[in-house]
């Protein structure tokens, strides 16, 4: 990539929101520049190895809701044996864990398969990348006076030193809010109800070597356990060897056979916009990996042969700050099933609201009444700052509604928003909360999003 200072849309975050939203902001003409802090797209996805994409289908099962250019990488994925499908993948199996109720139509996929996809679709689209590029602070103008403070670009450091880049429209995808942060916007951080309270954060990790007939025999022999291996880890925890906080084993088998992607470390009281409190979390996730492969090995019958075959290079992270948009999705918008006129993304999963706090680890697990729900444009718009917009699982959101949004599907949704709304604001020469929700929509769905019309 040229050394370019200047850009039309700039994406701050190359994860699955951030990604979605480079893709179309440059697919709708707009000259974009995604900053991505580590080596690889696909955040949470790659370097977090979190998987599988969580169902895109509505709360039956019977349609697909999140289309566009999360169906787009899919498809990509299937084609060179990278992913299932998520019409051929069903609740109650090993793909979804044995869960039923918002595990329908899951997506399993390969990361490494996903990293080349993501490289190829911002090639095509001619999105520039900068990668190994650290966020610093939002560039600002204006303010204070009648109109918002705007970003009008950030200082980012690199290998090179401090770089500055000029934009005209930025998209905080970080995950945490931080570009919406620095710049003023508002944000709550966890849940206010609970004292601030955030959702633990999980080392993922990936095995091979457990059968899945092992698995199925386990399952037969205690069948009141539900899930998996509840009564062996009761005997472990009995016997001094399980110190989680976590009662059952969360596993979803992976594309390729003998393959799973294991979801059971509980790292309480993480916050992750606390450098302190984050390393800490990255070296307590390992120590825990380390006593889950043990209790496999030497609990599971058929598990001996359990080996470790990739470790994540981030630990995923479920919440953070809340950045206030000019709309707030409410608990009861997600429950009741409500779309609102401007709904710019369609969403079913259930509130999964992992408790927070120190020692916590319990989950409320609510299932929609209706069939699905909309994210309104005024959750990507945040208050007090023009020229920037949020996506992913920062959107304006209060913690329970966001315990439903925050998967990787409606991320990829909500980043394709963003991504069509700000090259509309820079063809328009407005900022984007002076655009029309409902003419934002109805670009995604020329773009081949599911929305109602």
């Amino acid at each position: 990539m040229e050394h370019q200072s200047s850009f039309d849309v700039l994406v701050v975050g190359g994860g699955p929101s951030g990604v979605c939203a480079a893709i179309a902001a440059a697919r709708r003409g707009a000259k974009t520049l995604l900053v991505e802090q580590g080596g690889c797209l696909g955040g949470m996805a790659t370097r977090g190895l979190v998987g599988p994409f969580m169902t895109c289908y509505d709360r039956r099962g019977e349609t697909q809701i999140i289309r566009g250019l999360f169906e787009e990488i899919v498809r990509r994925l299937v084609a060179v044996g990278g992913a299932i499908h998520p019409s051929q993948v069903r609740a109650g199996t090993s793909f979804a864990a044995w869960h039923v109720p918002g595990h329908d139509h899951v997506t399993p996929f390969e990361p490494e398969a996903l990293q080349f996809v993501l490289d190829d679709l911002c090639r095509e689209a001619e999105v520039s990348v900068l990668f190994h590029a650290a966020f610093l602070a939002p560039v600002m103008a204006g303010g204070p006076g009648a109109e918002p403070p705007s970003v009008v670009g950030a200082d980012l450091f690199t290998k090179a030193g401090t770089r500055r880049v000029a934009a005209k429209i930025a998209i905080d995808a970080t995950g945490d809010g931080d570009v919406a942060f620095r710049a003023g916007a508002p944000c709550e951080l966890g849940d206010p109800a609970r004292g601030g309270a955030m959702q633990p954060a999980t080392t993922f990790f990936r095995i091979h070597g457990l059968p899945e007939a092992a698995v199925e025999a386990v399952r037969a022999q205690y069948p009141q356990d539900g899930l998996c291996f509840k009564t062996l880890l009761a005997k472990a925890k009995a016997d001094g060897r399980w110190n989680i906080p976590r009662p059952h084993v969360n596993i979803y088998r992976g594309v390729k056979d003998d393959e799973w992607f294991v979801n059971v470390s509980r790292l309480n009281g993480v916050d992750a916009t606390d450098p302190e409190s984050l390393s800490a979390a990255e070296s307590e996730g390992r120590r825990q990996v380390r006593e889950i492969l043990a209790f496999l090995r030497d609990y599971v019958p058929g598990a001996e042969g359990v080996r470790l075959s990739a470790l994540p290079a981030t630990v995923g992270i479920r919440e953070s700050r809340h950045v206030l948009g000019e709309s707030v999705l409410e608990a009861e918008d997600v429950l009741k099933g409500r779309v609102p006129e401007d709904s710019i993304a369609l969403c079913s999963y259930p509130i999964d609201q992992h408790s927070g706090g120190k020692d916590a680890s319990g989950t409320r697990f609510v299932v929609l009444d209706g069939d699905y729900y909309g994210i309104p444009y005024g959750c990507l718009v945040p208050r007090g700052v023009d020229n920037l917009l949020v996506a992913g699982r920062c959107i304006s959101a209060t913690s329970a509604a966001s315990a439903s949004a925050r998967v990787m599907p409606p991320c990829m949704a909500t980043g394709q928003a963003a991504g069509v709304a700000a090259a509309m604001a820079v063809r328009e020469a407005v900022a984007p909360r002076a655009l029309d929700g409902a003419a934002v929509a109805a670009a995604l769905r020329e773009d081949g999003a599911f929305l109602p019309s």
